[in-house]
């Protein structure tokens, strides 16, 4: 405690061992110590009381698609991380896809790196990319840091990032197996995708019907059945078929190395409530139903499912045409991912605590951060989100941060006020105010 250059105080801290009244002690951006509350501050330490306002670890998000280079008009780092601080995020891992070049190669990577080098208000890592054509690249990629690999299996909307077929998917994720490296996947089977009726315009239950729940669950029995065959680690991504939830876990069960995450528009948003036209609503696989997303919720409560990210996949507005059949399938969700599953997780009478364990500690955990990231205790990075967590306030698009200001939550009022966000114990942001970026890019250890 007495090298401790800033004392953090709340009367509400969530650590893991729960939520506490405590004092943070940090020290060169590291947390030295929680202490009680009332301890005293050492001499030269700066102390930032912040009353009852909620102390949470900074959020981790594992699936954003910054979209830089090349798509810069689409989202940026500068605004994707910005965005990201304004919602108490302190990490993202950005996918491989939307930008060009794509993060397939190792040339590839460095050329995101140095991109999003001079511009992250966060701390960004990279997902590589498994292609048809790529199995060579996967190893040196892994060597170069990325924390694992993203695959398709049906299109990905991008001509530049072709998905697997059946063969593919063997050779890649024996090839990341050799190594024990993570592979990560879009789970919607095109088989299935090409025989549901495809109708074009702007009714959402067309497009619904054109995704429908047996293509998740048919891509996710091929990926655990491969991953049980070569021991791999598999993750699932963007899970909103609860169908398929006996299957994932009777492959755990099974001892297949498989973990899941699911996205806050699954959880707080409904098909029923969608407009028509409304394409700011569509994303791959789709918003289900009332009923579907409660055995979600139930997924995450029992650990079916394990974590909890955006899918941040945003375009410009042009692209969110009424048409469901053409428009750009994408939410954009950074900044607003931690009020919109506070107010839905308050209603079903889940806590902060909840909320920590499947967007900061699971997913930190996911990418092999979690000696560092996503909780507040000694040795980790002194990440913070402050909340007033009791103050609400109504989405006004022109008030976000990311680059193209489309929004399904738009009007919706909602629990959970971020009032500053601190990066290694430097406040980033706060009541709307920000620094220079400070993010650092981060590298698979």
């Amino acid at each position: 405690m007495s090298q401790a250059e800033l004392v953090l105080r709340s009367t509400r801290v969530v650590t893991p061992e729960g939520t506490r009244a405590a004092s943070v002690a940090v020290a060169g951006g590291t947390i030295t110590d929680v202490l009680p509350y009332d301890a005293p501050v050492p001499e030269g330490a700066r102390l930032e009381d912040v009353g009852d306002h909620v102390v949470l670890p900074g959020l981790v998000d594992t699936h954003v698609h910054v979209n830089d280079p090349g798509r810069t008009e689409w989202e940026g780092f500068w605004t994707a991380t910005r965005a990201a601080a304004a919602g108490g995020i302190t990490t993202l891992v950005d996918m491989p896809l939307n930008s060009i070049p794509p993060t397939t190669t190792v040339e590839n990577l460095r050329v995101k790196r140095e991109v999003a080098a001079a511009k992250a208000h966060i701390d960004v890592g990279f997902w590589g990319g498994a292609l048809p054509d790529n199995v060579k690249d996967l190893r040196p990629l892994h060597e170069a840091g990325v924390f694992g690999f993203k695959a398709f299996l049906s299109p990905s909307g991008v001509d530049e990032f072709p998905h697997l077929d059946q063969e593919q998917l063997a050779r890649s994720l024996a090839e990341i197996a050799a190594f024990d490296g993570l592979l990560i996947v879009h789970a919607e089977d095109p088989h299935h995708l090409a025989a549901a009726p495809q109708q074009g315009g702007p009714k959402y239950s067309h497009f619904l019907a054109s995704r429908p729940r047996d293509a998740e669950d048919t891509a996710i029995a091929t990926l655990l059945a491969q991953a049980k065959r070569f021991n791999a680690r598999v993750h699932v991504l963007h899970l909103s078929s609860s169908d398929a939830l006996p299957l994932i876990a009777e492959a755990r069960a099974d001892g297949v190395r498989v973990t899941v995450e699911t996205c806050p528009h699954y959880l707080t948003l409904t098909a029923e409530e969608v407009p028509d036209g409304a394409s700011e609503f569509k994303c791959c696989p789709p918003i289900r139903e009332a009923a579907n997303q409660d055995l979600l919720w139930q997924a995450l409560a029992d650990g079916t499912i394990d974590c909890v990210v955006t899918d941040h996949s945003p375009s410009t507005a042009d692209l969110k045409t009424d048409d469901f059949a053409t428009a750009w399938g994408g939410i954009a969700g950074l900044q607003l991912s931690l009020p919109a599953m506070w107010t839905k997780a308050r209603e079903r009478g889940l806590g902060l605590e909840d909320i920590v364990r499947w967007m900061s500690a699971h997913t930190a955990r996911q990418v092999g951060l979690d000696g560092r990231k996503g909780a507040i205790a000694a040795g980790h990075d002194a990440d913070f989100a402050v909340l007033a967590p009791d103050e609400t306030f109504t989405v006004d698009p022109a008030a976000l941060q990311h680059r193209n200001r489309v929004t399904a939550y738009a009007g919706k009022t909602l629990y959970g006020v971020v009032k500053s966000t601190w990066l290694r114990g430097e406040r980033i942001v706060a009541d709307g105010a920000f620094t220079d970026p400070k993010g650092q890019l981060l590298t698979r250890t």
